[in-house]
């Protein structure tokens, strides 16, 4: 029960949630959890693109995503742009990062026909947002512009590294989500 009522703080972004996660060690595994349960929610609200495999391509790309995402904060938030306040530990930006994740439980709607693609922007959107309210809890920033910043930052780096993973396998990051698996685009 602990777990769901941090899980609903987090969602309705309340700053205090995530100083109380970035102070409680024990909240780590809880972080994890969160994260699991958003790529499990990503993967069944894509089946009908991906069958059953969008699951465990949703977990996993979560579960990368968080540690991606919690490293480069670190890295940005931390070493490059610190304010004087600024005292963290990857295990604080894992904690808070990890909740950070809630809403993408919504994700799982996506199994409503027609939706998908409206739920999934919507709840990286909430992510985002989440994201930014972490990293000032975490980073002890009293601007959110920086938080922000390092946010959009992260975000930036992230989606080259992708689009150069993408690329490396010979697959055209430009027509993913095109077609569900199975079918062929005119």
């Amino acid at each position: 029960m602990v777990l769901i009522n941090r899980m609903i703080r987090a969602a309705r972004l309340d700053a205090a949630l995530y100083e109380e996660v970035e102070a409680d060690r024990r909240a780590t595994g809880q972080a994890a959890g969160v994260v699991v349960l958003s790529g499990v929610a990503a993967g069944i609200g894509a089946l009908a693109w991906g069958g059953l495999q969008a699951v465990a391509v949703g977990v996993v790309g979560a579960v990368g995503g968080w540690l991606i995402w919690a490293l480069l904060t670190y890295a940005i938030g931390v070493k490059l742009f610190p304010e004087p306040e600024t005292r963290s530990d990857l295990g604080e930006l894992f904690r808070t990062i990890g909740f950070a994740s809630a809403p993408g439980v919504v994700r799982v709607l996506g199994l409503i026909p027609g939706a998908r693609d409206g739920v999934f922007l919507v709840a990286a959107v909430w992510m985002l947002v989440a994201m930014v309210v972490a990293v000032r809890q975490a980073l002890d920033y009293r601007s959110t512009s920086r938080a922000v910043g390092v946010c959009a930052l992260g975000w930036l780096i992230q989606a080259v590294v992708f689009v150069f993973l993408l690329r490396a396998q010979g697959l055209d990051p430009t027509q993913m989500g095109r077609a569900p698996i199975g079918t062929s685009t005119p």
